[in-house]
């Protein structure tokens, strides 16, 4: 028995150093390297908001991974090797972090109120050192649904072999049902006429987008998800057509490719706003069998005759304008393509815009409220575009043809009467309106309007030169609104022979 006890641990420690020895380390074994990867969540929503990474419940779309590395049953040692992660599909559904403080690992940018902040930068790739035998490392969703999948490896020294392991993630929330259809045009965006001088494309290649609940693609199908039709109602629809493949005409039923169908659209000879209608079918994602659930969105695309700055018309004041007086005033605009067409809501009654010229003319009605008008003025231009302004004007009372100025009237000359030499002379006249205001024409020297001439009055003394009749305008005037009369004064001899005319 004592020779049996003492044998025991002889055997053992042969045994043992058969095996590698060196009391069971891990890292003197045989056995190879072996590794794993897992993900805390399989699964992310789509990152819509585009919320940036970190951990947390107020971080959803940000999920840890960890890789981890075996020799045998034993963590490889740690400080030794090297961890290599890449995204090897779904990049376009998020990006790898860090996430460990690093300054290597983050990028300093402004705040937007005159700071600084440091944010994570993403990577399609991130190697790590092994402690005890992992390491840990991040994944935050994009807003692209699909599948993404993070392959790590490391080296086993002992056969210089890598050793992989992957992990996908899941980025979802798509249903792939039509939700929505939006239009992405060729730039430039517009469309020249049929046969235009001034070289503007009459063709533009157009995608229509069709998109789920989450604005992903909608899926793709064997027969027509996207319908795409020319609204009738104006002139540049009229001679339109759409154009993709063997199909032609104003309306195409056409298949989609990751979400997008890509057609062309044909001016016609008139400008203007071609209409565009987009529809889907939530209920099948086909409208080849007809549209139970549609889902439509309504683009317009202008046709030009050139391209030229918009027009831009800058609005008026004109001031007072009397009624039942003949007014006129040309608006202007500048830009645009000419000819132009012209329109106005809101002028008083009787008055009005040509359509063609942009002449406001007419005699305001004697039932036209008086008061301060502000009228809408819309100009348009050969290209359809359109520009507004406003046209300010104050309506005020007209003069009655019968206004007072003495008893004259239109059909004779009126008299002042007479004025003696050396004698001081004053005539005030009047009118039946208020806020008249007078202007004198070809007034003898001697009679002056002076500082009161706005109020119709005239003075002067008449010298012995000045004996005889003289003949003079007056007119009286009101906003727009002006009546002249034709007046004469006669100088008489004085009270004394030193004053006697010849």
């Amino acid at each position: 028995m004592f020779k049996q006890f003492k044998f025991l641990p002889v055997a053992l420690s042969v045994a043992l150093a058969a095996c590698g020895g060196g009391g069971g380390s891990a890292g003197e074994t045989q056995e190879s390297y072996t590794i794993t990867v897992r993900a805390e969540k399989d699964k992310l929503p789509l990152n819509i908001s585009g919320i940036g990474p970190g951990t947390g419940v107020y971080r959803p779309y940000t999920t840890t991974l960890y890789v981890d590395a075996r020799k045998g049953g034993a963590p490889i040692p740690g400080g030794e090797e090297i961890f290599a992660c890449n995204l090897s599909a779904g990049l376009d559904s998020g990006s790898l972090y860090y996430l460990d403080g690093n300054p290597e690992h983050e990028t300093e940018v402004d705040d937007g109120n005159g700071g600084k902040i440091k944010v994570p930068n993403a990577y399609r790739s991130i190697t790590l050192g092994s402690n005890s035998g992992g390491n840990s490392f991040h994944f935050h969703a994009g807003n692209q649904a699909g599948v993404a999948r993070v392959v790590c490896s490391v080296t086993d020294p002992r056969d210089k072999q890598q050793k992989f392991a992957s992990a996908d993630i899941s980025v979802g929330g798509a249903t792939g049902k039509p939700a929505s259809v939006r239009l992405e045009a060729q730039i430039p965006g517009y469309l020249g006429t049929k046969g235009n001088a001034n070289g503007l494309l009459p063709q533009m290649a157009i995608q229509a987008f069709v998109l789920d609940d989450a604005n992903q693609p909608a899926s793709s199908i064997t027969g027509g998800n996207v319908q795409v039709r020319i609204l009738s109602g104006t002139e540049a629809g009229q001679g339109a057509r759409l154009v993709a493949g063997s199909q032609s005409g104003s309306v195409l039923q056409l298949p989609s490719i990751g979400g997008v169908a890509t057609f062309s659209l044909l001016s016609g000879t008139e400008t203007g706003p071609i209409f565009l209608e987009l529809a889907a079918d939530r209920f099948d994602n086909n409208v080849s069998n007809g549209i139970t659930d549609p889902m439509t969105a309504i683009v317009p695309v202008s046709v030009l005759e050139a391209v030229t700055a918009p027009p831009v018309f800058a609005g008026a004041d004109l001031g007072d304008v009397t009624k039942e007086v003949p007014f006129t005033s040309l608006l202007t605009v500048t830009g645009g393509l000419p000819p132009y067409t012209w329109s106005a809501t809101g002028l008083p009654a009787g008055l009005s815009v040509d359509a063609s010229t942009g002449l406001l003319s007419g005699k305001a009605s004697k039932d036209a409220e008086e008061r301060e008008y502000r009228a809408t003025v819309t100009v348009t231009d050969k290209n359809k575009v359109s520009a507004s302004g406003t046209v300010k004007l104050k309506l005020v009372g007209g003069l009655p043809e019968d206004f007072a100025i003495g008893d004259c009237n239109s059909n004779t000359v009126c008299s002042l009467g007479s004025a003696p030499v050396g004698v001081n002379f004053t005539y005030s006249f009047v009118s039946s309106v208020s806020g008249v205001t007078w202007q004198f024409t070809g007034i003898p020297g001697w009679l002056t309007s002076g500082t009161t001439g706005s109020a119709g009055v005239l003075n002067g003394r008449p010298a012995v030169a000045d004996c005889g009749a003289r003949e003079f305008l007056v007119t009286a005037s009101k906003g727009a609104a002006t009546v002249t009369r034709r007046f004469s004064i006669t100088v008489v001899s004085g009270s004394t022979p030193a004053l006697a005319c010849p």
